[in-house]
């Protein structure tokens, strides 16, 4: 794929984004028709359909031997493969554009080789644009290099910020292995506990990802998202010195379509913090395996 021009894509990539920003910013959200996929909140709206659908347009216009994988187009049993793949999400945080709360983000990721190699993360209501290329660095807006500061050293889990996500199946064994493990990283030690500087649950993994690829956030771990979710900012997360590592303990190089994701940010201790949080995990998400 040496004849792959990856700065061309990236740079469509943005421009696209932007056009889709324009159109959500726009749009009065609502479900009406759409409604919700698998329970009442698993929301889905009209522009989460109609920004796909601008999307998946110009992409295939303009690259037309490339694959395609959107939230809204996918369908069960549908696979990422090895070739060239736009990996997108229209909305990454439809629940909160429906309640009118601005953490919501365009999530444009592609893989080559089921490696993600580009990903543009764009949050329309704060103009707010990250972006990196594999090998080329993360940046925001186009002209920061990410972290924004130099990263300090992860001394140990009890002085992280960490972002989790509740999801939308809230029942099985997987919403156990959440509560359990939620309640573990805010314990105190003495109760064998993390004692975590705070939990955060914000409603967009592309954007958390970003957050930990900055610095803000320390931590992010998260089961039931998909590669549309985490594609494009997993780039941006390991071109900013993070990595990601499988929310279940022990596996270090997690697939990006096995929807078991847990990102670090840059700075000394980052697998001593992964070893500690693992200790702390209540039970194994089955989702994935």
């Amino acid at each position: 794929m040496a004849d792959i021009n990856l700065q061309e894509i990236h740079d469509f990539m943005i421009s696209i984004a932007k056009k889709a920003g324009e159109m959500i910013t726009s749009a009065v959200p609502t479900t009406g028709t759409a409604g919700s996929k698998k329970n009442s909140v698993d929301l889905v709206t009209e522009t989460d359909q109609a920004v796909e659908k601008l999307i998946s347009t110009s992409l295939r216009s303009k690259y037309p031997s490339f694959a395609f994988m959107g939230e809204e187009t996918y369908q069960p049993g549908d696979r990422l493969t090895a070739s060239p793949t736009f990996i997108v999400d229209p909305i990454d945080g439809t629940t909160n554009f429906v309640h009118r709360y601005s953490y919501v983000s365009i999530s444009l990721g592609f893989s080559l080789d089921l490696v993600p190699t580009i990903g543009v993360v764009y949050n329309p209501f704060t103009s707010t644009l990250y972006s990196a290329i594999k090998g080329h660095g993360a940046y925001l807006n186009q002209t920061t290099k990410l972290p924004l500061t130099p990263p300090t050293n992860i001394d140990g889990l009890g002085a992280c910020l960490v972002a989790v996500e509740w999801g939308s199946d809230r029942s099985g064994n997987d919403f156990a292995v959440k509560s359990k493990t939620f309640s573990r990283l805010a314990a105190t030690k003495e109760n064998g506990g993390g004692m975590v500087h705070g939990l955060r649950s914000f409603g967009s993994a592309a954007l958390n990802l970003c957050a930990v690829a900055e610095g803000g956030l320390d931590l992010y771990w998260e089961a039931g998202c998909w590669a549309w979710d985490v594609c494009a900012g997993w780039v941006i997360l390991s071109e900013a010195g993070g990595i990601m590592v499988d929310a279940n303990p022990g596996n270090w190089e997690p697939r990006i379509d096995e929807r078991r994701y847990f990102a670090v940010r840059a700075g000394e201790g980052q697998k001593g913090v992964v070893d500690e949080f693992w200790g702390l995990v209540e039970g194994r998400f089955e989702v994935g395996v």
